[in-house]
């Protein structure tokens, strides 16, 4: 694939999770994705029914995180989470999984809460959020595994609100671990198109950022934003 063949806008979850976002970022967070035909809108899952509403006549998907962003919460209440954004309209799923379990060596307990999850979600698409600057490689190709044997839809490098972002190293040990079948979703610091391209090169099927428009017209993000 060449740059020109890649339509960055269909690889693109138009982001804002900023705890201060105000309903008028959000409505004009829409109205952009709508413009540029972004594959969806990712808020926190307080905004879903104002998304759903105002991408109701939209192609664009609704697109909510949930124990986000730290993940450390009870599996209950995350699952919980989950299935009250489907009810208010979510069309996607991307969870924080609980990073200081895995990094405890307990897989059983990582295992059980994305699958909590992944249950909740039925046949709504689940990306699962490692967030691969706190982890080893070894604990990258874990949860991927992991993931992989619970036939989640996605996973997805971070939050973005941790010490790092997508990696290009990263997105390619997630894409070798998975293999071809499931999404990657490169997320936090793709700021611009040729970090984009990198990630898509890398095996990334989709893209989370706050900086969608500068990466579809080619510019540079002005922002330091997800």
């Amino acid at each position: 694939m060449t740059t020109n063949q890649i339509d960055y806008a269909r690889y693109i979850d138009h982001t804002l999770l900023a705890m201060d976002a105000t309903e008028n970022q959000i409505a004009k967070l829409c109205e952009e994705a709508q413009q540029h035909n972004f594959y969806a809108v990712c808020v926190n899952s307080g905004y879903v029914p104002l998304v759903a509403h105002l991408l109701q006549e939209s192609e664009v998907k609704v697109c909510s995180v949930i124990g986000f962003p730290l993940g450390a919460g009870l599996t209950i209440a995350k699952a919980f989470e989950a299935k009250a954004a489907i009810a208010a309209g979510a069309q996607e799923i991307d969870m924080v999984i609980n990073v200081g379990w895995l990094k405890s060596g307990l897989l059983n307990e990582v295992r059980t809460d994305i699958a909590a999850v992944r249950e909740v979600c039925a046949a709504i698409p689940l990306k699962v959020i490692l967030e691969t600057c706190l982890l080893s490689d070894a604990q990258i190709m874990q949860v991927c595994e992991i993931c992989r044997e619970l036939d989640v839809a996605f996973v997805k490098t971070s939050t973005g609100f941790s010490t790092g972002g997508a990696r290009e190293d990263h997105v390619k040990l997630m894409r070798a671990t998975v293999g071809s079948e499931m999404g990657v979703k490169a997320s936090g610091a793709v700021r611009d198109r040729a970090t984009a391209e990198k990630m898509i090169v890398a095996g990334a099927t989709r893209i989370g950022t706050s900086s969608g428009v500068a990466i579809v017209s080619g510019s540079t993000a002005t922002t330091s934003n997800y």
